[in-house]
């Protein structure tokens, strides 16, 4: 825990050979308003390997010089420095990673290869950069550190833990392999993310007859349609092989057969008898993950990995995990009975298989509880949430949001919003919103920062988006989504306000720049706002009459908040657990499908679910290094979240309470790292967090 476009291809700057061409408009500063920003409108895909070059050798510059400095070590001419340093290269990566993200193509596939490794070797170098380790080092450890401020020492605390864990101190033959390592991995890394692009992008269900649309909504056969249509198929509809539009498919058809078909493609991805197999690729990447954590000092690639992170240890998430999982396990015993009830009254002869889960659990929630999600779904439309979210960011953080014009943007879809204070009516930053999928956007939703907010060097203001996978449909029809989607909506908007609501000092300790098991807390408990009754009445209007969302279908609602939550636990959890134990291995030498189907059966998972993502489309470990060992954290964080929800409905006055709102401001939104996770929660919550209002968020037993 982010296309190529005719109007990037309008305006084509010359572009020579040298890389420290002035004419490369990725090396330009960012202009304009709001401290710059960036210039999408200019830029092309063959800029990025000149610009890259050049910007790694500016950084690598200013760093010798850090560490060259004849004077003595100090905060200001060692720490301050750094902060200070690489801003070039930032503003080029920021680009960089959201054409990766957001305009892939074949085109920039081959520059992504290799570019990538390049910036993992400028790692290497600063972090195997002796001189300035002894700096970082002799700062760290100076008497003159106690009289810094707590950011400060923070930070010192952080670049000297950091370059440690990354291998300063290790001696010259491991750094050497460590770097070789890192490089491959980089390579590696890329290689699993295209595999996965290209299985979601070249395969798909194509719907042939009026028929294979039975069961489907409106808007969900119009999406289809349209998709045909862009894909220029010889079909009626077309279900794209991404989770935004299969999952509708599986909860809402009718037809057992297609269900089966547009499931296991989904579940094949990277798993596929062709070039896109990711199988090899993970392999390699658990291998070379082992050796490094060895290099370093730890038993295993989960030992390293959650050394700089709240739960430290690997075995007590496991622990925590199994506490979740195994009450989990029961509820979805019980729903699942229930749904194989369901099956026999309709004639059915057969167990419940995994494309059909969703299908009957919607079934049994519209008997158990008279919610339909055919019936939410015309109040849920996406510019009329984003309203909401607006009014939640307002009620609880006091900000407001303008549309703008005069900023570019990559892609006609993309909106931006000014940003602000609205009792000091400061600008606090920008909030790009990118909502629709497209050829070469990768699936899923994520939030990015393109520049964080610091005081370092000036008021420098954040750039943060928010990406989704939202299916148009219909020109000039609004865009109806679902409940799932509405929530997870409102979590990437929990990381941008964690980003919009940063006031530090150090780019390095802004925003959402936390321990990785710490950083979605902010983004879920954003989650809780969305089924609140001032956000559905005034927010979820049905997209024909206007209405709001009658207070008979809000209290349904709430009375089936929980239903369905084994499901969605055991999905989660199974793979987290999968994903801690393949990095706990010693020896990473496995077949991943017989790894993942023996870990399961030992785990006791259940027959009708399977991982939310399968070991070979994994993208969360194995398109890089930040949640490897570490997709537990949305768990742990859920526990914080939970608990920390409570002050507002248990403690507090409910949801809005102001008094409740400015502490989760001041401790939590606002302070970025610049405080550790545990002190700053405690001084929001009064308490730690413990995993029992999670567990009655749930609806499971609290096991004393």
């Amino acid at each position: 825990m982010k296309k190529i476009l005719l109007t990037l291809l309008m305006s084509v700057p010359v572009v020579t050979t040298n890389a420290q061409t002035t004419k490369n408009t990725l090396l330009a500063d960012w202009k304009g308003p709001y401290g710059g920003v960036p210039a999408f409108e200019t830029y092309t895909i063959h800029d990025f390997k000149p610009a890259i070059e050049a910007a790694i050798n500016e950084k690598l510059g200013e760093y010798d010089k850090i560490a060259n400095n004849p004077s003595a070590p100090t905060f200001e001419n060692t720490i301050v420095a750094m902060e200070k340093a690489g801003k070039k290269l930032a503003q080029v990566k920021a680009v960089f990673d959201l054409y990766s993200s957001n305009l892939n193509s074949p085109e920039f596939e081959p520059i992504e290869t290799e570019m990538t490794p390049k910036f993992f070797e400028t790692n290497n170098k600063i972090y195997q950069n002796a001189k300035l380790f002894n700096r970082i080092a002799a700062v760290y450890r100076s008497p003159e550190k106690s009289k810094l401020t707590k950011e400060q020492q923070r930070l010192v605390w952080y670049h000297y833990a950091n370059f440690v864990r990354e291998g300063a101190q290790a001696d010259a033959k491991s750094k050497a392999r460590i770097a070789e390592i890192n490089q491959e991995l980089a390579g590696l890394f890329t290689k699993f993310s295209q595999n996965q692009l290209a299985d979601e992008t070249n395969y798909y269900l194509a719907l042939q007859t009026e028929a294979d649309f039975d069961g489907l909504p409106i808007e969900l056969k119009n999406a289809a349609i349209a998709e045909a249509k862009e894909r220029k198929l010889s079909v009626m509809g077309c279900i794209a092989n991404t989770r935004s539009s299969i999952e509708p498919f599986l909860t809402f058809s009718n037809r057992r057969d297609l269900r089966e078909k547009a499931f296991q493609i989904f579940v094949s991805r990277g798993d596929n008898d062709n070039a896109n197999n990711n199988n090899e690729t993970l392999v390699k990447i658990l291998q070379l993950r082992t050796e490094k954590a060895k290099l370093l000092g730890f038993a295993t690639f989960a030992d390293w990995s959650l050394s700089n992170t709240m739960a430290q240890k690997p075995e007590k998430t496991i622990d925590l995990m199994m506490s979740v999982w195994n009450p989990a396990l029961v509820k979805v015993q019980e729903d699942v009975a229930e749904m194989q009830k369901m099956v026999a009254a309709e004639g059915g002869k057969f167990k419940i298989a995994p494309w059909d889960y969703r299908y009957y659990a919607e079934k049994v929630r519209k008997a158990k509880y008279d919610v339909d999600a055919n019936q939410i779904k015309p109040y849920l439309q996406l510019e009329k949430l984003r309203e909401g979210m607006f009014w939640v960011a307002g009620e609880i953080f006091d900000l407001s949001f303008k549309p703008v014009n005069n900023v570019p943007v990559f892609h006609p879809d993309v909106r931006v919003w000014e940003v602000s204070n609205k009792t000091t009516s400061n600008v606090v930053g920008l909030w790009y919103f990118d909502p629709y999928a497209r050829k070469g956007k990768r699936s899923g939703a994520w939030m990015t920062a393109y520049r964080e907010q610091s005081k370092v060097d000036g008021d420098v203001l954040t750039l943060v988006s928010n990406n989704c996978n939202f299916i148009k449909g219909k020109e000039n029809e609004p865009i109806l989504i679902s409940w799932d989607d509405a929530s997870t909506l409102f979590h990437e908007f929990g990381h941008a306000l964690h980003g919009l609501c940063s006031n530090v000092t150090y780019p390095t300790l802004s925003g959402t720049n936390t321990p990785r098991d710490y950083v979605e807390f902010p983004s879920q408990i954003l989650e809780r706002w969305l089924a609140t009754p001032e956000v559905l009445n005034q927010f979820a209007l049905h997209y024909q009459t206007g209405k709001p969302m009658p207070m008979s279908l809000v209290e349904r609602i709430e009375k089936a908040a929980t239903f369905n939550e084994g499901f969605s636990t055991v999905e989660t959890i199974s793979s987290a657990l999968v994903d801690m134990k393949l990095h706990l291995l010693e020896n990473a030498k496995i077949d991943p499908k017989t790894f993942e189907k023996e870990t399961l059966a030992a785990l006791h998972m259940p027959s009708e679910i399977v991982m939310r993502h399968r070991i070979p489309q994994f993208g969360h470990i194995f398109s890089g290094d930040d949640y490897a060992a570490g997709y537990y954290g949305y768990l742990w964080a859920d526990v914080i979240s939970a608990d920390a929800t409570e002050a507002f409905t248990v403690d507090g006055k409910g949801l809005y309470d102001k008094a409740v709102a400015k502490r989760l401001l001041d401790h939590v939104f606002s302070v970025g790292n610049t405080v550790d996770p545990e002190e700053s929660y405690i001084k929001f919550r009064g308490k730690a967090a413990t995993s029992d209002a999670l567990m009655r968020a749930r609806s499971f037993p609290v096991v004393k």
